[in-house]
């Protein structure tokens, strides 16, 4: 497997490894950047090995640094590949960008199966984190860029049933596609062993967010809904696990609004096992995604992450969140509306009963779409190797 990702902290590429290593049958290994200025890293964990390559990974706003980053990466990944050619079955990429799977050009040619594994679609991502007006030019690079990745690639997995209409729409075969949802991994949430010990106090409510710190998730807004109900419910509280390029913008707003002791960021990215304790304490997990072209295709892992552990959920109206989930299953606002949103969040944290209702309900969509699922699909993909 290929990934320009964090190995420890990224559940999806985790969740498929160890579930393919779980089985006996295959030796994975995972390619993933490390420290540029040391030699590559080894180390295994549940089975997998992961080998850090001295690439170096970019966070940040800069396209150049971004593409600079991607090169490295896969070039290194490249010469590791074509050396293992003829011992490899299988070459499973992660996007972004999908022009990892030329990696795996010597395998290919080989006639080994290359899986592309779309997290995220480049053409939208980049419409919505680079929000000037784009080049023609470069939009048209980042189509072509896809469709050559899907025609190299021998297999596409891709994360819900809105992404793949996208692909087909796209000209990507329906024989090509497997969907394996990015659904919590029951192995890892055992909620049985340990209840979700939730506030008691009335009128209490505490917010939680994981993930990624930066604007286009909205951050900024429920910060704004907390300074908004902050005297009609002193005691709310919002819980932000992560980092990201507006972190101090983010801690910079709190101050100024005067809620900088209701509002606490855990800078950094904490391993979901750690984490999983502390969620369980909290009252209300928040997704507060802005509307943008690639925020209608996506179904954020950590919604799913809350309603798994019984925490109900408010989230914003948007395509691919609707196709899954109805007004009983979770709480709804407007897209980038601080005063639905505060509604959303008033009405869910003063009714114990409705918050009650909306996790249970919402737990029929792990039901319908969990893991297990998706996992036999994996399986029986690589079957195919």
């Amino acid at each position: 497997m290929i990934g320009y990702i964090n190995y420890p902290t990224d559940n999806r590429v985790r969740r498929e490894a160890e579930a393919l290593a779980a089985t006996g049958k295959y030796q994975i290994k995972v390619l993933a950047p490390g420290n540029v200025y040391s030699d590559s890293q080894l180390y295994a964990r549940e089975g997998v090995q992961i080998i850090e390559l001295p690439s170096g990974k970019y966070q940040g706003k800069s396209k150049i640094r971004y593409l600079w980053s991607y090169l490295a990466f896969m070039v290194r990944s490249f010469f590791y590949c074509s050396r293992a050619a003829l011992d490899v079955d299988v070459v499973h990429i992660h996007n972004m960008p999908d022009f990892l799977v030329f990696s795996a050009l010597l395998p290919r040619l080989f006639g080994k199966k290359v899986i592309l594994d779309i997290h995220d679609t480049m053409y939208e991502t980049y419409l919505a984190k680079f929000r000037e007006k784009p080049s023609r030019i470069i939009l048209g690079m980042l189509r072509l860029e896809e469709k050559v990745s899907c025609l190299f690639a021998t297999d596409i997995i891709c994360v819900n049933h809105i992404q793949k209409q996208l692909l087909l729409d796209r000209g990507v075969p329906d024989s090509k596609i497997t969907i394996t949802m990015n659904v919590p991994d029951p192995a890892v949430f055992r909620t049985e062993q340990s209840p979700r010990l939730p506030s008691t106090a009335r009128q209490a409510a505490n917010l939680v967010y994981h993930g990624t710190v930066t604007e286009r998730l909205g951050i900024d807004l429920v910060i704004r809904a907390v300074a908004q109900l902050k005297d009609e419910m002193p005691f709310i509280t919002f819980r932000v696990f992560g980092d990201g390029d507006d972190l101090d913008a983010f801690l910079d707003l709190s101050r100024e609004l005067g809620v900088e002791g209701s509002v606490s960021f855990n800078r950094g990215f904490v391993p979901m096992e750690e984490l999983i304790p502390t969620l369980k304490t909290m009252d209300i997990g928040v997704v507060a995604n802005r509307w943008n072209v690639a925020a209608d295709y996506m179904l954020p892992v950590k919604m799913l992450e809350y309603i798994i552990l019984g925490i109900p959920v408010v989230t914003p109206r948007l395509r691919t969140i609707e196709h899954y989930f109805t007004d009983d299953m979770v709480s709804f606002f407007e897209p980038e509306d601080v005063e639905s949103l505060v509604e959303s969040i008033r009405s869910l944290a003063l009714d114990d009963g409705k918050k009650e209702r909306q996790a249970q309900n919402a737990l029929s969509f792990i039901r319908k779409y969990g893991w297990e699922k998706h996992k036999d699909d994996l399986l029986a993909l690589y079957e195919k190797a």
